[in-house]
């Protein structure tokens, strides 16, 4: 999966979001607004919000606001967000998952980044501008002109991470207005009983064979840090909701796509409190948190709204409390007096997250196993029915999810499905619906992006086939795409390096030809958690790279209005087995864990060098073993066949022309690199 939305220094170079407005058509991708006719003209997909903003507005009025400000996020800084917090959906008819809002008494408008321009432009009437742009200095300075001297801007200040709060406070500063925290979310309010009900499903402990560790064991480990920090914090505040989850290994289903459930932990040295609906905890779950009552290992249990209150009776205290600014709200944040604080971007339970041991690398490679298993089988019956005309974008998805389901363990998948073919695979956020479905063709390329969630694992993997005659061009590019995947994989680099340092391998044989792609290179991903796992990755905001961490590497494509190519893994940071080692700390490579074979039919083999072709061959010969033997032992005799034939080995004699220009290549991005990393590790 094409990694999020956090990272705004690409957000804007999305290939193939951006669109004019167009004359009205009958394909959905055209069917937009047109706000300058009379009347104006709607599609069927946007939403009549007259009275949604007549009623915030009349909320505003009764509170002194001129402007009030509505993102797209939760309390927890989610990048999923359950339907009761899909605010700025419910207001503006956009469901995209990257956006602002923002109402003042005679404007409306929406800001997102290009992915979502075109469905912006489908869902939204004429009540709201849209701004293409995500910068909160756009914001401001919308707000600057919208809002005369001495106004009111407000916000619900535990929907704002801390550093978004400050860009708004930074924007504003000096202009005579004032930025005003509201704890009573104005949307909230003029929703009322529409809204959805709160999450009330089950929260279970995960089976003992599906952890790493105890729970009891985590908490000792985050304790001991704890003691060893030069400023001997008292408490560690946990506010991101994948990382209650991991510390007591639990699991819920508050979240769509992710297992997770609302919560705060408050860790001390000699209390744990956890903040969460104590009546929707299994009797196991309860009576494992319980087990050791009274006593440090005794988890107290408190209702999840009761968070706020705690927290500021405990900071009444001689007290250091240690939180990640990256998940937690300004609402919390602004509850601890600043010589009372102890901050870092992530908390040490997201970090020690981060890192799986040995048991954790165990159960992430078999969940991919069969996970292999699934995708194979939809890639050979997309061979059987696409030339019949039988399958679409959406019907394809929805196959997918069953074959995933049908695997030992499943749990659903782990996003919605990107099932696109020809020019929607232009679209890296594309998803089909039963309303807009584009028929699967042999003459166009097709893009599948998909994972799944299983009790020992996420799994994401992306796979661009062609049943037909590729162009040369699109024969080219996804070889290029390949090649890149295959430099970052088979990469040696040393200890402590940022990710961010070493995803240009990813991109140099794109570069060689003048193209690129405007995604992210990789994110992390989870052990039955988030498919979008931080603070893992190529991003600049990224922590280094450690043995034990598990990354996506999934370079691409994108041809605007004609094809989209992106070749997705999981792998493993693992310890390189080198001829010397020049330090204390052995130098690291990948481990690649997702088994499906590539699409021969688009790989130009002259392009590869010998190098590429090796490791192409002993990466076939990894997928016969893990995967052929799953498939015999699951009785998949037909897909054991495909598999033989997709992973026959490549001839190494064709290989032998790209030698020299791929050497010379990786010499000079090599040197470049060796420049930047005295700088840029972290």
């Amino acid at each position: 999966m094409r990694p999020p939305q956090w990272i705004p220094a690409w957000l804007l170079l999305l290939h193939g979001c951006a669109t004019a407005l167009l004359p009205k058509a009958a394909d959905s991708r055209t069917d937009i607004r047109d706000c300058s006719t009379d009347p104006p003209y709607l599609p069927p997909t946007a939403t009549d919000t007259t009275a949604r903003v007549a009623a915030l507005r009349g909320a505003m009025r009764a509170l002194g606001v001129q402007a009030y400000v509505v993102p797209a996020t939760d309390a927890h800084m989610s990048e999923y967000i359950s339907a009761r917090d899909a605010r700025l959906g419910w207001l503006t008819g956009f469901t995209g998952s990257a956006g602002t809002g923002v109402v003042t008494q005679d404007k409306a408008a929406l800001w997102t980044d290009s992915r979502y321009w075109t469905q912006a432009e489908r869902q939204l009437d004429c009540n709201w501008e849209l701004q293409r742009t995500t910068w909160i200095e756009s914001i401001g300075m919308w707000i600057l002109e919208a809002v005369p001297v001495g106004g009111n801007i407000s916000l619900d200040p535990f929907l704002f991470s801390i550093d978004t709060w400050n860009s708004y406070r930074q924007a504003l500063q000096g202009s005579g207005r004032v930025l005003l925290p509201i704890d009573t979310n104005l949307v909230d309010q003029v929703w009322g009983d529409q809204r959805p009900a709160a999450a009330s499903s089950e929260i279970y402990s995960l089976p003992e064979e599906f952890t790493g560790s105890s729970w009891q064991e985590k908490v000792a480990r985050i304790r001991q840090e704890m003691e060893q920090h030069m400023r001997h914090p008292t408490a560690v505040l946990l506010s991101g909701l994948e990382e209650t989850a991991w510390l007591f290994n639990l699991r819920g289903n508050d979240i769509p796509y992710n297992p997770v459930f609302y919560s705060y932990t408050l860790l001390t040295n000699t209390s744990i409190r956890l903040f969460v609906g104590e009546r929707r905890l299994a009797p196991a779950a309860r009576s494992s948190l319980r087990a050791a009552c009274p006593g440090p290992l005794c988890v107290e249990l408190h209702e999840y709204e009761e968070a706020p209150a705690h927290l500021r009776q405990y900071v009444q205290g001689n007290v250091t409390v240690w939180l990640g600014t990256e998940y937690t709200t300004y609402g919390l944040y602004s509850l601890i007096p600043q010589e009372k604080l102890l901050e870092d971007s992530y908390s040490p339970v997201m970090l020690a997250k981060a890192v799986k041991n040995t048991r954790e690398q165990d159960l992430l490679r078999a969940a991919h196993v069969r996970d292999a298993v699934a995708v194979i089988q939809y890639l050979l019956w997309l061979e059987k029915t696409v030339p019949r005309g039988e399958v679409d974008e959406f019907s394809g998805a929805q196959r997918m999810d069953a074959l995933r389901q049908a695997q030992e363990h499943s749990c659903g998948p782990s996003f919605q499905s990107i099932s696109a073919s020809g020019l929607n695979a232009a679209l890296a956020h594309y998803s089909p619906s039963n309303r807009s479905s584009r028929q699967l063709s042999v003459d166009e390329m097709y893009l599948a992006d998909t994972g799944g969630q299983y009790l020992d694992g996420t799994t994401d993997i992306t796979r661009t086939v062609h049943w037909g005659t590729p162009t040369p061009f699109q024969k080219e590019a996804y070889t290029r795409v390949l090649m890149g995947n295959i430099d970052l994989s088979r990469l040696v680099f040393p200890p402590n390096t940022a990710g961010r340092v070493i995803e240009s391998f990813a991109r140099r044989p794109l570069w060689d030809v003048g193209l690129n792609y405007g995604h992210g290179t990789g994110h992390g991903i989870g052990n039955f958690l988030s498919v979008h796992e931080w603070p893992v990755g190529f991003q600049s905001n990224n922590v280094p790279l450690t043995a034990g961490m598990f990354t996506s590497i999934e370079p691409g494509y994108y041809q605007d209005g004609e094809f989209g190519i992106r070749i997705e893994d999981v792998a493993l940071v693992v310890e390189a087995q080198t001829e010397h080692q020049s330090g204390e700390k052995p130098f690291l490579t990948f481990e690649v864990v997702s088994l499906v074979p590539y699409d021969r039919n688009l790989i130009d083999i002259s392009l590869l060098s010998p190098e590429q072709v090796r490791y192409l061959n002993t990466y076939y010969e990894s997928i016969r073993a893990r995967v052929g033997q799953e498939l015999q032992r699951q009785q998949l005799q037909e897909e054991y066949d495909w598999l033989q034939r997709s992973t026959e080995p490549f001839p190494l004699g064709s290989a032998a022309a790209a030698t020299a220009t791929s050497t010379t290549g990786t010499l000079a991005l090599t040197m470049l690199l060796s420049a930047l990393l005295p700088g840029l590790q972290a």
